[in-house]
């Protein structure tokens, strides 16, 4: 099981909420790392929660903290558009 943290659960929000382009052209090393080593763990595993029926731990606790599918599909699509690879 993943724990999130506050700061994960912000930068899924972000990418939900955002437009790529204005995220890429503000990104940095450490945001870029960031994202491919723990943002994009925790997308991955809700993307296969999702498409594999595997659970749904990670799920309930995205919209325990008011993240919905909906957001979670956006945030899989920023991210993909930001070249972290989610399948």
């Amino acid at each position: 099981m993943i724990n999130l943290s506050l700061e994960d659960i912000e930068f899924i929000k972000i990418l939900a909420m955002s437009d790529a382009t204005i995220l890429q052209a503000g990104m940095n090393d450490a945001t870029r790392t960031r994202l491919d080593e723990q943002i994009g763990v925790i997308l991955r595993a809700y993307y296969h929660e999702n498409t594999r029926n595997t659970g749904t731990d990670l799920t309930k606790q995205l919209e325990k903290f008011g993240i919905s599918e909906d957001d979670g599909k956006s945030a899989i699509a920023c991210a993909r558009r930001l070249g972290i690879d989610i399948s």
